[in-house]
């Protein structure tokens, strides 16, 4: 017996329909109007084909706002950076962050840095005799193993990518132990996943003759500690409001080092502004995310992935360090219209630069949010913009917004229902002016 009115989930051959039928089939379930269904249909820059193209069961399509955080300058250079977010504020402080930044490491802006593209394939072997043994014996085909693998991919091989060493553990897992082999692939201007995976996937059957055991998993790690963006500015504390709000940025700095609950909302700050630019040129932001906080928690517990301190000479300096996995080549990068537009403003063409970039505006992000913490509070801003927000949710539109959102602001009340009260206030009031 089915739990909801509304008939059985249960469709099948759902995916070999097309859109349109598809669209009526949730449209009926629902009971979407005409507008609702009129609002899935629009594809807006992505278009129907290609969004049905790139994902399955495509029933529409969702749009965030594409923004420009101007101001930013990194290792000497000037920078649009595009994000993609729905949150307010977070462009604004990011660009305001920029801009008092971009005379920190004496006029270079903020500086940063990143590995090679390094990203790590695993095969875990099972039911493997002599486990510690057989690592022994997998390290001495090494040669054999990268071969194979590199047979995958010859054109990535051929331009200084590929695979390039071997490493195995041991680990003791409630199923028994498990023999763990490491790809160490250089993937170059990839994210490399599906590069990593093919290699994976075509070493395993090498590894279960050699060793005995079964193949359970081949498939990358998204824990890419081989391909860390480091990021860190030194900047004069009369640039940020005197040398007691650098104090108070260092004392909130040390909070979050020592409060994992703090410590999660600092790392969220650094997040907001490296997940909407990787929003903006089509990165894998989940892999992204899964390994930047396993990395907070490197150590056995959580911590912030940035710390800020003053230096002997009386300078705030603040630096981040974090694993990040993006490409400029393959993928939805290439697939995506809007995220080859986002890198042609970046105007960058290597994933390494794009990492780097990624790792200053985390740490940009990072630094607007404690100052704001530490002095005016975060509401200040941030709610003058979500009263814009709340403004549209109220149904106000054109002008009406920013009258509705300024008298919210000036009241001091700043809600749903307030914002409600004075949309139907005003156009009760434009609807007498017109009689």
């Amino acid at each position: 017996m089915s739990s909801n009115n509304r008939g059985s989930s249960r469709i099948p051959g759902f995916y070999n329909l097309s859109l349109d039928e598809r669209l009526n089939i949730v449209a009926n379930w629902a009971g979407l109007t005409k507008d609702e269904i009129d609002l899935l249909r629009n594809f807006g820059n992505l278009g129907a084909k290609l969004a049905d193209a790139m994902i399955e069961n495509v029933v529409g399509a969702m749009s965030y706002p594409f923004a420009i955080a101007p101001n930013f300058r990194i290792n000497g250079k000037d920078y649009l950076i595009p994000m993609v977010i729905e949150e307010p504020s977070v462009v604004a402080a990011a660009s305001n962050a920029a801009k008092m930044l971009r005379e920190a490491n004496d006029g270079d802006g903020i500086r940063a840095l990143s590995d090679k593209q390094m990203m790590i394939g695993q095969i875990h072997l099972m039911k493997v005799p002599s486990p510690r043994f057989v690592a022994m014996e997998i390290m001495r085909r090494k040669d054999e193993i990268l071969e194979l693998a590199n047979s995958t991919n010859k054109t990535l091989v051929s331009i200084g990518g590929g695979a390039k060493d071997v490493s195995v553990r041991v680990i003791e897992t409630r199923r028994g132990p498990v023999v763990v082999v490491h790809l160490l692939v250089d993937v170059i201007d990839a994210m490399g996943a599906n590069t990593v995976n093919t290699m994976a996937e075509a070493v395993a059957p090498y590894l279960e003759k050699l060793t005995g055991g079964e193949a359970r998993l081949r498939i990358v790690s998204n824990y890419a500690i081989y391909r860390l963006a480091r990021a860190w500015v030194r900047i004069d504390v009369d640039k940020i409001g005197g040398r007691e709000v650098a104090e108070k940025i260092v004392d909130a700095s040390a909070i979050a080092e020592a409060d994992v609950f703090r410590a999660v909302t600092h790392n969220k700050g650094i997040m907001n502004g490296i997940i909407a630019v990787a929003l903006a040129t089509a990165q894998d932001h989940r892999a992204i995310e899964a390994g930047v906080h396993a990395y907070a928690a490197r150590d056995g517990a959580y911590k912030p992935l940035s710390i800020w301190d003053i230096d002997s000479q009386g300078y705030l300096v603040g630096v981040l360090e974090i694993p990040l996995q993006v490409g400029t080549i393959g993928g939805s990068v290439k697939t995506h219209p809007i995220a080859q537009i986002a890198l042609k403003i970046l105007g960058i063409k290597s994933a390494k630069e794009l990492a780097e970039i990624m790792a200053a505006v985390g740490l940009a992000q990072n630094f607007a949010a404690l100052r704001a913490l530490v002095t005016t509070g975060i509401q200040a801003g941030h709610m003058k913009l979500h009263a814009r927000n709340l403004a549209i949710a109220a149904g106000a539109q054109g002008d009406l917004i920013e009258l509705v959102a300024e008298e919210m602001i000036r009241e001091g009340k700043i809600t749903f229902d307030k914002a409600k009260e004075l949309v139907e206030k005003y156009r009760s009031l434009r609807s007498g002016t017109n009689i």
